[in-house]
């Protein structure tokens, strides 16, 4: 009852009409810089830090929120439109979302991605009044091994649903784990895979791998077709999401905050892992699976409500232990620090108004999230209509100029270029580009936390399987190797025995 009745005082903060401007500002601004492939919410947030100094301070954090949940809708909609992720947690988007583009259900996507972020949001943000003291000290607990055994899961579980083969999948995720052993190591500060070049030594950004392998893949691998054939514009479709599409749906956008938001609250978490497992759940669940990889909606509408409920999920290991689990995260905490302010267990005792204000405002940000793109969806799916040579064209140009933008530094352009003949080989043998990514973003990650644990246990490997929950994720990893090859044999058997009682 404290926390409700908090949260209604912070509904009075929220939603006075300067804060509300705020509120408007930021979901606009984080929408608009999130179309932007390469510039994603932390670069957002961390663009406009200098502009709030003149600011009071619930004002400034209403605006990041706004800022936060626009930029990651705004990934979506490049993700799904032009398989350009604007960051990496809407990589997963663009596997079902740009089919259905291409099929000319853009706008479908387009809304079940919206509602997929308002129905994560809200559910999250309660989750966050409800859990936050309870999710935060399980989140304390949770080790290096444990981390571990998680990464391992990711790995496992979209390299077995991807692809036309399993060695293919694995074959992709070899090729980003080399990519992400790039750079001086962590521990040791030894060179790996530099070729003497400095410029390599902090290694390739995960923004530059993600709009290399799937906007120059995809750009170049078009570019090689358009010879055949002329390139027509892609029809937009319907705008509004039909009775099937809505019973496809719903499901998915339930299940996926119970997937983001726990692995959002997890130090060192994020929304990568949470929408990779969220896609995998539903292409396991569906009854539609045959159309995976073709355009199914839930593939879409399960991980952008997963990645939605994580963000909220972020929000609580960093008020309440301030601990930042993502770039956006830590971009707020530096700007909390700004103000002089220590997020921490006393957080919510000195600063109630801030916090509960700031809190409420996901609500509000939410809402207007969902006004302001569910209207325009059909709109930013008429991008689709310019003749592919141009609009290719254009993906070119913003995606050098996204990551130029990263690292402001000549040599990410040869990278890039690198990077994207990488993606349109990865076309041309049949390989998934999923896997890759999700190598690069985890690899370096799940490394560290390797050695970390070996390093507990004195170099034993028993110090990987040593608490309850490594265990209870290695046995999911069996369960997700074995019953492929199970399950053919098994269901001839159930066949047979079927036929011989008739």
């Amino acid at each position: 009852m404290d926390s409700l009745n908090s949260l209604i005082d912070g509904f009075g903060t929220a939603l006075t009409p300067v804060n509300l401007l705020w509120a408007a500002v930021g979901v606009l601004l984080g929408t608009a810089i999130g179309v932007l492939p390469g510039i994603g919410p932390a670069m957002a947030v961390a663009l406009l830090l200098p502009v709030t100094y003149g600011l009071e301070p619930t004002g400034a954090f209403i605006m990041f929120a706004g800022i936060y949940y626009g930029a990651m809708f705004g990934g979506s909609t490049t993700s799904i439109l032009l398989n350009t992720p604007g960051e990496s947690a809407a990589v997963v988007a663009a596997i079902e979302g740009n089919p259905m583009a291409k099929a000319g259900r853009g706008a479908q996507a387009l809304a079940a991605a919206a509602i997929g972020h308002f129905s994560g949001g809200m559910i999250g943000t309660i989750l966050l009044v409800l859990l936050a003291p309870t999710v935060a000290s399980l989140a304390v607990d949770i080790g290096a091994p444990d981390y571990f055994a998680i990464m391992v899961l990711a790995f496992i579980a979209v390299t077995s649903v991807l692809g036309s083969s399993r060695i293919r999948g694995l074959a992709s995720l070899l090729i980003g784990l080399t990519i992400g052993l790039v750079g001086l190591d962590q521990m040791t500060g030894q060179q790996r895979l530099t070729f003497g070049s400095l410029q390599l030594a902090d290694g390739i950004d995960v923004v530059i791998v993600a709009v290399g392998l799937f906007a120059i893949g995809e750009a170049l691998w078009v570019a090689a077709h358009l010879r055949r054939s002329t390139g027509k514009p892609i029809p937009v479709g319907r705008p509004w999401l039909g009775k099937e599409d809505v019973g496809r749906t719903w499901k998915s956008w339930l299940r996926g905050p119970l997937i983001g938001f726990p692995f959002g609250a997890i130090p060192a978490g994020g929304a990568e892992i949470p929408t990779f497992l969220s896609y995998v759940t539903e292409k396991r669940l569906s009854k539609h699976r045959d159309q995976f990889g073709k355009g199914a909606i839930e593939g879409v509408a399960g991980p952008e409500s997963a990645a939605s409920a994580s963000a909220a999920g972020t929000l609580v290991s960093m008020l309440t232990l301030g601990l930042p689990t993502t770039a956006v995260a830590a971009v707020m905490l530096a700007a909390f620090q700004q103000y002089g302010i220590q997020p921490g267990p006393l957080l919510f005792e000195r600063e109630p108004d801030l916090v509960w204000g700031l809190i409420a405002s996901l609500f509000v940000g939410m809402v207007l999230l969902l006004a302001l793109n569910l209207p325009l969806a059909p709109l930013w799916a008429k991008l689709l209509r310019i003749p592919r040579p141009y609009l290719y064209a254009g993906i070119l140009f913003f995606a050098a100029v996204g990551a130029y933008a990263v690292g402001g530094e000549a040599v990410d352009l040869v990278i890039l270029l690198v990077i994207g003949l990488i993606g349109f080989g990865m076309r041309r043998y049949g390989l998934p580009v999923l896997p890759a990514v999700i190598a690069v973003i985890l690899g370096p990650a799940a490394e560290q936390q390797l050695r970390r644990a070996l390093q507990i246990s004195d170099g034993s490997a028993t110090g990987l399987v040593n608490t309850p929950f490594s265990v209870t994720v290695y046995v999911i990893v069996l369960l997700v190797l074995v019953w492929p090859l199970v399950r053919k044999p098994v269901t001839r058997l159930l066949v047979r025995r079927r036929e011989a009682r008739k």
